[in-house]
């Protein structure tokens, strides 16, 4: 183990730009974990730590490459305070389309035998919103999570935050809209379009095959491409004078309808 005893250490500054700057992130395959809980699921996950920072000797668990820092620069570099004195910088992985099809293991949650559950979001822009439905994916069981034309990084901190480490739990793919209308036709699986206009109410839609569920932005919905190759349009009933949710309740909403229905 190291000591790094100055915020100006090369690693430091490394580690910083990492949070940062998406584009680095993309170029050296690398981003950063912060927090004992969402580290574990990136182990758990097959993820590989290229280096660990901590702010216990303790706490180096055998890493080959650990640095353990003073705890005026742990604060430098925490997102947040909460964090149980552990980041790492972890080598990413991409998972693609072609590896999604269930296992017994990912379908047993969703419903009944193999039948994929997916949550589809075309360019969802905001981390938290993504982290938010990555964590209902994990409770509902869902296959996988499938964000199409994607405007945010899946490796920002903050997404990474914002699920708890879901991102690591739920194999989550960055593909386009092409591309993912190709897949599900291919294999079949029922394509469910979350908008008001020409919809039935999503609870009187069998949910209970291969499903796919999916979800545009709050802003300006889901694009003509997702509506003209839907199976069904859904809508859940709006009874006030708004006319969305944010698309994380929404989704949430969706998923446990599908629940209910396979465990009915």
């Amino acid at each position: 183990m190291t000591e790094i005893t100055s915020a100006q250490n090369p690693k430091i500054k490394h580690l910083l730009q990492l949070q940062q700057k998406s584009q680095l992130r993309r170029s050296e395959g690398l981003f950063v974990v912060e927090g004992r809980r969402e580290l574990e699921h990136c182990l758990q996950a097959g993820y590989e730590v290229e280096s660990l920072f901590v702010r216990d000797a303790n706490d180096a668990a055998g890493a080959e490459k650990t640095f353990l820092l003073p705890p005026a620069i742990y604060e430098k570099v925490a997102y947040r305070g909460s964090t149980e004195g552990v980041i790492a910088i972890v080598k990413e992985r991409r998972h693609t389309l072609g590896e999604l099809m269930p296992t017994p293991s990912r379908s047993a949650g969703a419903g009944s035998g193999l039948s994929p559950l997916f949550v589809v979001l075309e360019s969802v822009e905001k981390p938290g919103n993504l982290g938010a439905v990555l964590r209902s994916a994990d409770a509902a069981g869902a296959t996988a999570v499938i964000v199409c034309d994607p405007l945010t990084d899946l490796y920002n901190p903050n997404l990474i935050r914002a699920s708890i480490g879901a991102i690591f739990t739920v194999p989550t793919v960055a593909c386009s809209s092409g591309e993912c209308i190709h897949f599900l036709h291919e294999h079949g699986i029922s394509i469910l379009t979350a908008q008001l206009q020409d919809s039935s109410l999503y609870y009187e839609t069998d949910m209970r095959g291969p499903t796919a569920i999916v979800m545009g932005t709050e802003s300006t919905g889901l694009s003509q491409q997702w509506r003209q190759a839907a199976t069904a349009h859904i809508r859940i009933p709006m009874l006030g004078r708004l006319d969305s949710l944010n698309v994380s309740v929404s989704a949430a909403i969706l998923l446990y309808e599908a629940v209910r229905q396979r465990r009915g």
